[in-house]
């Protein structure tokens, strides 16, 4: 698609979704569009946010694929032996793997105290200490950063290995997406300065060497465009089996419902858009988009900000129309 005809869309980014980081358009395995922004280029990461869930989707599958983790029906306390109920404490006692994927856990609290995961010393035992209470198991209730976090430490402990080291292996490696390191955050100014930072790269660990399943992940577009691609293709990449086809199905359609967030539907720790299309969304407007049915891909790489424009209206009004009838064009940068 020629440059000339890119001008609007470029000029639409720069004034209403001016942090925008890169954005890669991607249909039939041909990207059709890829630019950066803000001074970023191909080569470097941006943090993904809340799309860092749906990369941990993946791993869940992969785990359970390989019997590290018998099913997503398995009691989160199952991996706990050692941790203790307090008295009277019946309903975190019921709540499964599949809650955390679906949003359907209980809390014991109204409002996420985002400053306790940030600053303790575990926040894994102080989300389990914050799981439950007179909520009732099935009903959407997104945790932002807790309940994904307890995944980070059912996987480490199904598998015995660290998250990465497990995801390397098994996910980026194959698919060629390097996250070459820890990162560790020692302060709430490190915290806020890396966010926005061309030079930070890895995924953030918790003070227990855990990466985060919530957030803290680094990847750049291509990285992230080969994320959906691997979900288009129903979890292969190059011949070889990633995750299985069933799991992709199974993240990717309605298990829950958050009505105050526009009624949209949830798999596993994926939004599902409509009945052909699905995407990871993150704070600050990070997006993996992928139509089934149109096989259009779009990842958009987004800085932090507040209150940021809604991505999936500006793909669904403008972005796919613009590219679902282009036959095998080239990338408007090689």
């Amino acid at each position: 698609m020629g440059q000339e005809k890119m001008k609007p869309l470029e000029e639409k980014l720069n004034s209403e979704y001016n942090n925008i980081a890169g954005m890669i358009v991607q249909r039939d395995g041909i990207k059709l569009y890829e630019n950066y922004f803000n001074g970023y280029t191909e080569e470097q990461a941006i943090h993904i946010a809340s799309v860092t869930k749906s990369v941990f989707s993946v791993l869940i599958g992969i785990a359970i694929d390989r019997g590290a983790i018998k099913s997503v029906d398995q009691k989160v306390l199952d991996f706990f032996p050692d941790y203790t109920v307090k008295a009277g404490e019946k309903t975190i006692q019921n709540i499964t793997i599949k809650n955390l994927l679906t949003m359907t856990a209980p809390y014991k609290y109204k409002t996420e105290p985002y400053e306790t995961f940030f600053t303790s010393p575990n926040p894994i035992q102080d989300a389990l200490d914050l799981l439950g209470g007179d909520g009732s198991i099935g009903e959407f209730n997104y945790s932002a950063i807790g309940g994904s976090h307890i995944l980070s430490g059912i996987l480490v402990r199904a598998t015995g290995r660290s998250v990465l080291d497990f995801a390397m292996e098994n996910l980026f490696l194959p698919l060629s997406i390097q996250v070459s390191h820890n990162l560790t955050l020692r302060s709430k100014e490190e915290h806020i300065a890396v966010m926005n930072d061309k030079n930070t790269s890895g995924w953030v660990v918790d003070p227990q060497g855990i990466n985060t399943a919530s957030w803290g992940l680094f990847l750049t577009p291509s990285d992230m465009t080969k994320i959906g691609q691997l979900y288009l293709n129903g979890g292969s990449w190059n011949g070889r089996q990633i995750v299985s086809a069933e799991w992709i199905d199974e993240s990717t359609k309605e298990h829950s419902r958050c009505v105050p967030w526009g009624n949209l539907a949830y798999g596993y720790l994926w939004w599902v858009i409509d009945r052909e299309s699905y995407a990871a969304l993150g704070d600050g407007g990070n997006v993996i988009y992928v139509n089934t049915k149109k096989k259009m891909i779009v990842s958009i790489a987004s800085l932090f900000m507040p209150d940021a424009k809604d991505r999936i209206k500006l793909i669904k009004e403008y972005i796919e129309p613009m590219f679902a009838e282009e036959k095998e064009a080239p990338s408007c940068i090689e």
